[in-house]
């Protein structure tokens, strides 16, 4: 089956940049597609990346804790957590 799709004229710009000589529409998006996602495995870490960045609140925390090392203020020590799970 064929189907036509539309796309914005940067995207068009982008793919025929991406094109080997005489090559498809098709075939450069199967070829992009097989190299996105190798396996199931990395598709979900992919998945769950965009999740974390996605999350202004967890970014926030993320970068207040970057920068608590940076000046060595020392966190919860992972003895500590474990403690507070009960996780032994």
């Amino acid at each position: 089956m064929v189907t036509t799709i539309q796309l914005n004229n940067d995207v068009k710009m982008q793919l025929d940049s991406l094109k080997i000589y005489r090559e498809t529409y098709n075939d450069l998006l199967l070829r992009i597609l097989d190299n996105c996602f190798l396996n199931e495995n990395d598709r979900e870490n992919l998945i769950a990346t965009v999740e974390v960045l996605s999350d202004p609140e967890l970014m926030k925390g993320i970068k207040e804790a970057l920068s608590e090392e940076d000046k060595g203020i020392v966190g919860t020590s992972i003895e500590d957590v474990r403690k507070e799970l009960e996780i032994y």
